[in-house]
């Protein structure tokens, strides 16, 4: 139940995979001075940093109370990796995956920091986090969005030649 003057809102959240890197449609960034590089050691400050920007305006909460110490401990896990994107040297996104027991993996995180939005980086991202996560091993990719996500998320994820497998409604 919403509290008084709360106004709670429908979510509905839709599970996405891919089964083959045949099915990706890769998309490329023009841009030029992107690399994308995987994160090492990296600092729970800046960790943060990308989750609170990049999750600010789609609500992104589950790891906004997150200590330092926990932030080191999940990105120590050897099942995850974290990937920052970078335009001429500046933080402009990242994606991070997980790599699960069965074999598959989960692009758990991926995002742009809003300064980069709406420039074709999140196509070239998704790109670059697809590839990755195959080259590890995966014999399946999966992720998932929502309604709160940008606008532009879902269709992404479809142009690159991820399929929906499941969706679920909840309110927040």
């Amino acid at each position: 139940m919403a509290a008084r003057g709360e106004e709670r809102t429908e979510v509905r959240k839709t599970y996405l995979e891919m089964r083959s890197v045949e099915d990706l449609l890769p998309a490329r960034s023009s841009e030029p001075g992107l690399s994308v590089e995987r994160v090492f050691d990296c600092p729970a400050a800046f960790y943060r940093f990308l989750y609170r920007e990049v999750g600010r305006a789609y609500r992104w909460e589950d790891r906004a109370s997150w200590t330092d110490d926990e932030i080191r401990a999940h990105l120590r896990k050897p099942e995850i990796s974290l990937h920052l994107l970078s335009c001429r040297g500046a933080p402009a996104g990242y994606f991070e995956l997980a790599r699960c027991p069965d074999g598959t993996t989960e692009i758990a995180y991926f995002g742009l920091l809003p300064e980069f939005l709406r420039r074709g980086l999140g196509k070239h991202l998704l790109t670059v986090a697809t590839e990755e996560a195959f080259a590890t091993g995966a014999t399946r990719i999966w992720l998932h969005t929502c309604s709160l996500d940008d606008p532009a998320a879902l269709p992404n994820y479809q142009r690159r030649g991820f399929s929906a497998f499941r969706s679920e409604t909840y309110w927040v």
